[in-house]
């Protein structure tokens, strides 16, 4: 029994690995990052990776189930807050700091995740915690009838657009923008004080670069390969987790 025990222990080990290595390189690169960089990061063979995760998509559940739960968490907590308004903006600046922080998260709460009962338990307690808080704020008079949570979804992918051009040239220009909308969600009359400082017009220019170059690279297809593992994995619509 022991040798079958030492191999359990082995593939444990080497999931954690990778499921390690994989948050610092879809952080650090997006969830589209070649999968023998994850290899590699881990200390293992390429084949070892395909045989605990069969897919890229599955290893993207595994990794971002963590990131999935403190989205959750801060959506809950914001419902502790002394007053709805203060736990409204807590709650998204919470997420859009997490967003910041990390390069796929955007890809990871919007794209369809596998859905196992684990996965769409955490899926159905995000959205009933974000829509608590929504209404919270609503019976309260200080976020507009109109706004629904799926407003939440358009505001991730904006500041996606904002982070990706000045991540490196104005990292903190994103705070601004979420401050601008933050104010425009609110019921007119409250507003909650001056806006962050303006990124300069040299980090806009270097941004404007920056994104230039992005636009102007040609993007990598893979015409005889549709299976390829290491293409970039699309991102529906459907299945979101809000």
């Amino acid at each position: 029994m022991r040798p079958c025990r030492t191999l359990r222990a082995d593939a444990e080990r080497n999931r954690s690995r990778l499921v390690e290595a994989a948050q610092a390189v879809f952080a650090e690169s997006g969830l589209d990052a070649p999968l023998e960089d994850i290899a590699e990061r881990a200390g293992v063979g390429i084949a070892t990776l395909y045989r605990r995760f069969p897919s890229r998509e599955e290893l993207i559940a595994a990794t971002y189930e963590a990131k999935m739960n403190e989205y959750a968490k801060a959506a809950e907590e914001a419902l502790d807050a002394p007053d709805a308004w203060t736990g409204f903006t807590g709650c998204i600046e919470r997420i859009c700091a997490m967003q910041a922080e990390n390069r796929g998260f955007t890809n990871a709460v919007t794209m369809g995740l596998p859905s196992s009962e684990e996965m769409k338990a955490l899926k159905d307690r995000t959205k009933g915690a974000i829509d608590a808080v929504v209404h919270r704020a609503q019976e309260e008079g200080v976020l507009r009838e109109d706004f629904v949570a799926e407003d939440i979804t358009l505001l991730l992918l904006a500041n996606a657009g904002v982070l990706r051009a000045t991540r490196d040239a104005a990292p903190h220009a994103w705070r601004r923008l979420i401050a601008y909308l933050l104010e425009s969600f609110q019921v007119q009359g409250d507003r909650s004080g001056p806006l962050p400082a303006p990124p300069t017009a040299i980090q806009m220019r270097r941004a404007m670069m920056a994104y230039k170059a992005q636009a102007s690279r040609p993007e990598q297809v893979e015409p005889d390969d549709c299976e390829n593992e290491d293409s970039p994995v699309p991102v529906p619509a459907t299945g979101a987790v809000i």
